[in-house]
């Protein structure tokens, strides 16, 4: 990596944006995806949960013990490909004067206690995305993420894989049309 690339990449900034996969992306994990990047430095890469992928199952499919029958009801959603053997919660809420706040990694305890607060919303995630140093920067340079920021409104709107074109589409009108496009112009 040159010298000007590793400076400009210390200045990138990506914690609490999110990423949504160009439509070029279509691995498996990442096809349309929207990843909230919880944590972004230069030095120790990046982390996110997808935000977009649910697997159809509540938590209440796998915890079946009724000290979580608070949290059965709480769908779970394929945060990644890394640790996937592991069933995590997450907190979400927005601050008017500041924005979008997220707690990771939740022990169910907590996310009980959260889950009954008014204005917050508790997600399950089976694994996580991650990426290594420098290793998104060259993505981001590659075209292969669009970044965006988030709105108040994302907690509102359904988490499945609508969400990704939901989002594009208030973005700007070229990207209306990526996100109006057929997933698989080819076959048209």
């Amino acid at each position: 990596m040159s010298e000007s690339s590793s400076s400009s990449d210390s200045q990138i900034q990506l914690e609490g944006t999110l990423i949504l996969a160009d439509p070029t992306l279509r691995d498996g994990f990442f096809n349309r995806s929207v990843i909230l990047l919880a944590t972004h430095t230069a030095d120790d890469g990046a982390q996110g949960l997808i935000l977009n992928h649910p697997t159809g199952h509540n938590v209440g499919h796998f915890l079946k013990d009724e000290a979580f029958s608070h949290l059965e009801k709480i769908p779970v959603h394929i945060g990644g490909p890394v640790s996937q053997e592991q069933l995590t919660f997450s907190a979400f809420w927005w601050n008017p004067n500041d924005g979008l706040h997220w707690q990771l990694r939740l022990p169910a305890h907590e996310a009980i206690e959260r889950s009954k607060q008014p204005g917050i919303i508790v997600r399950a995630f089976v694994g996580y995305a991650g990426w290594t140093a420098g290793q998104l920067e060259s993505e981001l340079r590659r075209d292969s993420w669009i970044p965006a920021r988030p709105a108040s409104s994302l907690f509102g709107k359904e988490h499945n894989q609508d969400l990704w074109a939901d989002i594009l589409r208030d973005m700007s009108p070229y990207h209306r049309i990526i996100a109006e496009a057929p997933e698989h112009p080819e076959s048209n």
